[in-house]
């Protein structure tokens, strides 16, 4: 494939044998030593991601951050905040903390006169919920309620809870977007601050919604009973489509129907795998077999998979589904961009969460081999193909370093490691 550079279990000893030692040498010497290195990589590389996003742009310094700038996660200067974050949990470096309230707080400014959307990922949302989880962390409990009202503001969106029988297809039901990227965003506060934070009684009608949209979406197919529109595409992926919406409903009370839906979908999805390669499709029907990544492709569907085999631990079929999707990302091979979204960080972390399922060695040292990689080659990588001259995306958290940035320090703790904005 043209997208990827071949690695594989096959490939592995042939590539050592020719020299290819790249992705490997972190994987052949003292764990100390590696993970001491490890660190000092993670800790550098956030600094340049600071460097890019933050102080580039006025932050930091006394000047004022123009309006202009991105506040979201996605590639915007919030996923400068989730790096810092991810580095104080694994260092304890309360400048890392500071800063990443200063970087919120910014981002908070500019989210309530641009952002138009409600998920964390792309929207205020996610703006909100982080700031009052970082606020938390300080203990200023004030500072923490204020950003805890200004979510609740934005969950007065009237077109949340709206399901189809009320004409509820305005908003969209997507991760990136939509109704789905809204509950990811409570799920995030609720884990942080304590259940109930954000109330049942304000998400259950927004899942409803989700729920019954997707039966709505999947009417004219008997075999799926959730199915869900993005732009008039059926995707099933983890940004746009079915892996990332089945993936935050999997952290809700359910009831037995809506488990049952869940489920069914979930085997399906299973039962359209491609026969060779054991990928998924990108969108219903697709039969391009070529894109293994979170955003398309059998990466999010082992990290969702492994949810539902958490949720349904008798349900074997979910467990063996998602060890499955691990050994297509694995015989894939290195992707040659280094984000979260379709590159080798958010593969890495498809074996990240099949340790925390399984317990087994053998997806840490997958996770490192791709780590280590990008520990040789990412500054290569970034400076290529659609990131050259963009602004701050090779420092953005899903489609650049920061997101790299998050993955080495995961590998520190890797049984505490979360896909960011992904998992919880």
């Amino acid at each position: 494939m043209s997208s990827v550079l071949r690695f594989s279990a096959s490939a592995s000893r042939e590539n050592h044998e020719d020299g290819n030692t790249e992705a490997f040498d972190m994987l052949h010497v003292d764990p100390t030593v590696a993970n001491e290195t490890l660190l000092r990589a993670a800790v550098s590389l956030k600094e340049q991601v600071v460097e890019a996003t933050w102080k580039s742009v006025g932050g930091g310094g006394g000047g004022e951050v123009g309006n202009s700038v991105d506040p979201t996660a996605y590639t915007g200067l919030l996923g400068t905040a989730i790096a810092c974050l991810r580095s104080y949990e694994v260092t304890g470096n309360r400048q890392d903390l500071l800063l990443c309230a200063e970087v919120v707080d910014t981002c908070a400014s500019i989210a309530r006169a641009c952002s138009r959307h409600v998920t964390f990922l792309c929207g205020k949302g996610g703006v909100y919920a982080l700031g009052a989880v970082v606020a938390n962390y300080m203990g200023d409990h004030q500072r923490r309620d204020l950003f805890l009202n200004l979510f609740l503001e934005v969950a007065q969106e009237r077109a949340l809870p709206v399901g189809p029988e009320e004409g509820g297809f305005g908003m969209s039901y997507d991760l990136l977007y939509g109704r789905a990227g809204f509950l990811w965003a409570a799920l995030f506060i609720n884990k942080h601050l304590g259940e109930e934070t954000v109330p049942k009684e304000l998400l259950t009608p927004i899942v409803d919604a989700v729920l019954a949209g997707g039966r709505a979406g999947a009417s004219d197919n008997p075999a799926c009973p959730l199915m869900y529109r993005w732009h008039g595409t059926r995707y099933w992926g983890a940004a746009n489509g079915l892996a990332g919406i089945l993936h935050v409903l999997l952290h809700f009370p359910l009831s037995e129907e809506d488990s049952e839906d869940v489920k069914g979908t979930l085997r399906y999805m299973m039962s359209k795998r491609f026969p060779h390669s054991g990928n998924y499709p990108s969108s219903e029907g697709n039969p391009r077999e070529k894109l293994v990544q979170w955003s398309h492709g059998a990466t999010s569907m082992a990290i969702t998979l492994s949810k539902a085999s958490q949720v349904y631990p008798h349900e074997r079929e979910f467990r063996d589904a998602a060890i499955e999707a691990g050994e297509v990302v694995w015989k894939n091979g290195l992707l040659k961009k280094v984000g979260l979204a379709d590159g080798v960080a958010g593969n890495a972390y498809a074996f990240l969460s099949l340790y925390r399922l399984t317990g087994e060695s053998v997806y840490i040292e997958r996770a490192k081999a791709f780590a280590s990689f990008l520990y040789h080659n990412a500054s290569k990588l970034v400076n290529v193909g659609h990131l050259r001259g963009a602004d701050n995306a090779a420092y953005s958290l899903f489609q650049g370093l920061a997101g790299t940035a998050c993955l080495w320090f995961d590998l520190l703790a890797p049984e505490n490691s979360r896909f960011p904005g992904y998992e919880l």
